[in-house]
């Protein structure tokens, strides 16, 4: 079975944007400011809030989503066992398309989980 490669996706996605960061900076400098705030630890630590956003991804099909967040949440120290338990609402919430993308977590989660790769 072949894996989907989203260390790859994230590196693609990374250069295409490259040349609207440029022409559009404020906007996008922005849109970074918005992120770190909203995922800096507090109340909900960074952790839980990368559960969240890998499931927002998951169930709105994003694969560049999935990719980033799961990268995040290796970086952060998550276990299988909670992506596991995080995956399974996600598939609660959102049915046989959101069990589609809850494969290709688990998959780019064992991938970048691998010393060569994180």
């Amino acid at each position: 079975m072949s894996t989907f490669d989203h260390t790859g996706l994230i590196q693609n996605i990374n250069a295409h944007l490259a040349p609207l960061r440029k022409a559009q900076p404020d906007a996008m400098q922005a849109f970074g400011q918005l992120a770190r705030a909203a995922m800096a630890e507090g109340a909900v630590s960074a952790k839980h809030k990368e559960l969240m956003a890998l499931a927002i991804g998951i169930t709105q099909h994003c694969s560049g989503c999935i990719g980033f967040h799961v990268k995040a949440l290796i970086k952060l120290g998550c276990s299988k066992q909670e992506l596991e338990e995080m995956l399974a609402v996600c598939v609660y919430m959102g049915g046989g398309p959101a069990l589609m993308y809850t494969a290709e977590a688990i998959a780019a989660f064992d991938a970048m989980s691998t010393p060569a790769t994180v």
